[in-house]
């Protein structure tokens, strides 16, 4: 399905440029992601999370810059797929909120003198940040080479994530986590801008292997066209 509106798109210039533009934003949203989490865990210079919260602005004109050039299409185009279109509009709102809660890692950064300590959770945080690292590189992939295979790896996995960050945000309010007052509200804070992280990049995935109106959502798709 993606590759369909894919195709249909690209004969339009217009269109050429919401995708490569897409792309291009996705990507600047992964190097804010790593350099935002430099900052907040390893004690990074403040100039690093300054950088992040510039960078956002570029988001945010790119997602502007494609809303335009769509209605362009839209207004100039007399053969209109909107399903393509609005799977498009969709792909890039989640790109600008991923680029909102990377910021706000940023800010977290930029009130820590200190690398944040979570004591006992610190394994579990690891693996967490580890896994939306990768879910960037299987969206980029996903989303450049229309590859069904690795969208599913960040559809298939998401809900294990976001179940994870649950359980360790109860263990905070349930239990003596050892922290103090301050660390734990960050650690909770951080921990929902992973999870919100992690689920914009599945809706992106799904736009890669749904049609516009299950974007987000498990659809009746045939996993068995993912194992060609």
């Amino acid at each position: 399905m993606f590759k369909e509106l894919i195709n249909l798109l690209k004969q339009k210039d217009l269109s050429n440029q919401n995708l490569d533009k897409c792309e291009e934003t996705l990507k600047i949203g992964s190097e804010m992601f790593t350099d935002a989490i430099k900052a907040f865990r390893e004690g990074g210079p403040d100039s690093l999370a300054d950088n992040v919260l510039l960078r956002d602005e570029t988001i945010n004109r790119s997602e502007r810059d494609i809303r335009r050039k769509i209605l362009t299409h839209l207004s100039v185009s007399d053969k209109i797929d909107f399903g393509a279109n609005l799977t498009i509009v969709s792909i890039i709102i989640d790109i600008e909120r991923i680029g909102d809660y990377t910021k706000n890692i940023a800010d977290l950064a930029l009130l820590h003198a200190e690398p944040l300590n979570v004591g006992k959770f610190e394994e579990d945080l690891k693996k967490l940040e580890d896994t939306v690292r990768h879910f960037f590189d299987y969206t980029l992939n996903a989303f450049h080479n229309d590859d069904r295979k690795e969208a599913k790896k960040v559809t298939s996995e998401y809900k294990k994530l976001s179940w994870k960050c649950s359980q360790i945000k109860e263990s905070l309010i349930m239990e003596d986590s050892g922290l103090k007052c301050g660390e734990a509200v960050s650690f909770a804070l951080y921990l929902r801008f992973l999870k919100r992280i992690a689920a914009h990049l599945h809706n992106i995935c799904t736009g890669v292997r749904n049609p516009f109106p299950t974007i987000g959502y498990k659809a009746n798709v045939d996993d068995k066209k993912d194992e060609k």
